[in-house]
């Protein structure tokens, strides 16, 4: 329960930051241009509010709502998600949305979208200058990868170590070395200190949607850093340094292979095989409830580090911004299959993403990348987001032609109904990956 409560505490947390910015977004263009905005909503309030106030001598109603998809400024003269057609029916007035010049809408239409980007690249900017950049080459990992069913079964090892894809060297693993991999024709693997050649073929990714079981994770030696004196590892008598290389009759396992094992044999006696001083031994080990015995690991890979100054972190956070934003694009290409459909999560999924402890380094990480995705999404020329209404302004630059109030409000219907049917699907899936 406490696990679940500090992700839904980190995934309320980030929603609002962001939806407070792109909102802001709308809200400061909409002032700039002189268009009245009535209302700025944190979560969205049908019925009733959970607390509101309008300062004195402000036009704008703050508030925060109970339901908390997403939330809202009510801008005067424009057809939103409000529905307010008693107002459109009105005559048009100067301090209102509609009655501004296109590209003025425009602006004010995609500024949400630009904050959401600005404040993702702002945010890697400042995680680079406070804990730098450091990650794991693939090459120095030199107990491999481990690989799930659908990447075993077209010819990949566990323990193989990633070199390249199509010549391109695999640096670190992350979103853009899994798509240069699903998405070469050739990988090259070092294997028992031999190269080989693994051809990918062209569904690789489909199945692995399918399957829901990820390509890879990288295998780490399970070296003992510490030993929790109250538990059943110090009872056993294992001690710092000791490196656990197995159970039972197994002698080459990693980290995340031994606490599986640990976790599926919970109070039951355990063999662990170990080296001591480069003596191979065996002890006996019960793990309690929760499939622990009390060890810390230490990490011994080497890893690279790069520290930022102040000035150096905002281009080295714009780029991680971009690249962030086009591994996103190339992931989002297989939303529109079978399989893509099949794996689209909702808030459930999202709050899985965060740690089960409260980590600032992640929960930054998290909200920038959840950032980056919002400012995407709402682009998408589709009704009811920014991006529709942005591709209607586009459109009325372009041929000088402004489509009629009714259209845009049926537009508006169906882009509403599309995105809660999708809303609905999304954590439908969730709700049926709980019972399965």
């Amino acid at each position: 329960m406490e696990t679940i409560l500090i992700r839904a505490a980190q995934l309320i947390l980030s929603l609002s930051i962001l939806v407070i910015i792109h909102e802001l977004g709308h809200f400061l263009t909409a002032r700039m241009f002189k268009v009245r905005v009535e209302k700025f909503y944190l979560f969205f309030n049908p019925w009733f509010s959970l607390y509101k106030f309008k300062p004195k001598n402000s036009e704008t109603e703050y508030g925060i709502g109970w339901l908390p998809l997403g939330g809202y400024v009510k801008i005067a003269g424009m057809i939103d998600e409000s529905m307010d057609k008693e107002q459109m029916a009105q005559p048009e007035q100067p301090w209102e949305f509609r009655a501004k010049p296109a590209w003025q809408r425009l602006i004010i239409m995609i500024a949400g979208v630009v904050f959401n980007f600005v404040l993702a690249l702002f945010i890697y900017s400042m995680v680079l200058f406070t804990w730098g950049s450091e990650y794991i080459p693939l090459k120095n990992a030199t107990m491999g990868m481990a690989f799930s069913p659908v990447a075993q079964s077209i010819g990949f090892q566990d323990g193989d170590i990633l070199l390249s894809a199509d010549g391109k060297t695999l640096e670190q693993m992350n979103a853009t070395v899994l798509f240069d991999i699903v998405e070469a024709q050739q990988v090259t693997v070092l294997r028992g200190g031999e190269e080989k050649i693994i051809n990918i073929p062209p569904d690789v990714m489909q199945r692995l949607l399918t399957e829901k079981k990820g390509f890879t994770n990288m295998r780490y030696p399970f070296v003992v850093d510490s030993v929790h004196p109250n538990m059943a590892a110090a009872a056993a008598g294992m001690l710092a340094g000791d490196s656990v290389v197995g159970t039972g009759n197994q002698y080459d396992m990693d980290y995340a292979a031994i606490s599986n094992v640990f976790k599926e044999n919970r109070e039951q006696e355990i063999q662990i095989n170990l080296y001591r001083n480069q003596e191979l031994m065996s002890l006996s080990v019960v793990p309690d409830t929760t499939g622990l015995v009390g060890l810390g690991l230490r990490m011994v890979y080497r890893t690279n580090q790069t520290d930022y100054g102040f000035f150096a972190s905002f281009p080295a956070g714009i780029r991680l911004g971009v690249e962030t934003l086009a591994g996103y694009v190339r992931q989002f290409k297989y939303v529109f299959t079978k399989a893509g459909i099949g794996s689209l999560g909702g808030f459930g999924t999202i709050a899985s993403i965060f740690p089960a402890t409260w980590n600032w380094y992640a929960f930054w990480m998290m909200t920038a990348f959840l950032s980056i995705i919002l400012g995407f999404m709402n682009i998408l020329p589709i009704p009811a987001l920014d991006g529709g209404h942005a591709m209607f302004t586009l459109y009325e630059i372009i041929t000088r032609r402004k489509p009629s109030d009714k259209f845009l409000e049926k537009a508006q219907l169906v882009g509403m109904i599309l995105l809660i049917a999708l809303l609905l699907y999304a954590n439908g899936n969730d709700l049926l990956g709980i019972f399965r």
